[in-house]
C-alpha cells in the first residue's frame, strides 16, 4: 500500500511529487517549508518564523494521517546558512519532546524559493 497524502491545510507541491507518501506503517514527508499555505507566501522573513511554519505545515500533514509530532522519528533540516542553526534549534525544540527524534541537519547551497529552512521526516504509526 502506498498512498498520497494531501491537505488544503498545507503548501500544494510546486513539482511532480507528493507532500507525503504513507504506508501501511511509515509516512514520509516531502520537505516542507515556511510557506502559509493560505498566502502561498513565507511566514516571514526569519529563520524562526519559516522554521515555525516549516513545522506547522508538518503537523498538518502528520493531521491528516492521525499522528502527531510523537510519531516522528527522524528529520533532515535543511539550511541556506548553519550559522542560524542555534535559531532554528529554538524553535524547532518548541515542537518535539524526548525522546527526541534523530535528527541530520546541514547547510545547502540553496533551497526552493530561496528559503532559509526545509524540514523533511520519517513518521512512524503505532
Amino acid at each position: 500500500m502506498k498512498k498520497a497524502i494531501e491537505s488544503a491545510n498545507i503548501p500544494q507541491a510546486i513539482g511532480p511529487y507528493s507532500a507525503a507518501i504513507a504506508t501501511e506503517k511509515n509516512i514520509f514527508t516531502a520537505g516542507q517549508l515556511g510557506v502559509d499555505p493560505k498566502t502561498g507566501q513565507f511566514a516571514g522573513a526569519s529563520i524562526q518564523d519559516q522554521t515555525k511554519q516549516a513545522l506547522i505545515n508538518l503537523g498538518a500533514i502528520l493531521e491528516e494521517v492521525d499522528c502527531n509530532y510523537d510519531n516522528v522519528v527522524k528529520t533532515t533540516v535543511f539550511l541556506a546558512d548553519i550559522a542560524e542553526f542555534s535559531a532554528m534549534n529554538e524553535v524547532y525544540a518548541t515542537f518535539f519532546k524526548a525522546p527526541y527524534p534523530a535528527r541530520s541537519a546541514f547547510q545547502v547551497a540553496a533551497l526552493p524559493k530561496n528559503a532559509r529552512v526545509e524540514i523533511e521526516a520519517i513518521v512512524v504509526r503505532e
